[in-house]
């Protein structure tokens, strides 16, 4: 192998930072249902808290972090604030996660 062929490590050192960022931000059990639940569509405190069982001062709190984190975004509908995955590479760790672990016998589209 010719050194050419290795990645520049400054990149790799960058992008391994970032890879960190978001893991610590996964490593909290609420927030990853809550990132679970929003691969399948946006959904407001409400519904939620309805479909996870997590009492809504936690779950506004999580929410704030993955809003802060840059994790999920929202949207105003009417009265309510609507939390939806923000990116793609959100969406693409979230499936993949969601297929090892969540619903491995629900298809997922990529």
């Amino acid at each position: 192998m010719k050194l050419e062929d290795f990645p520049d490590i400054s990149a790799m050192r960058t992008s391994a930072s970032t890879a960190c960022g978001m893991l610590k931000v996964l490593a909290n059990e609420d927030r990853l249902l809550i990132l679970c639940q929003l691969i399948k569509g946006a959904c407001n405190v409400g519904e939620l808290e309805a479909l996870l069982g997590i009492r809504q001062p936690t779950l506004s709190q999580q929410l704030t972090v993955l809003r802060d984190e840059g994790l999920v975004t929202t949207e105003r509908k009417g009265k309510y604030i609507y939390y939806a995955l923000a990116s793609l590479e959100t969406v693409q760790i979230m499936q993949t996660l969601y297929r090892l672990y969540c619903r491995r016998d629900e298809g997922i589209d990529s």
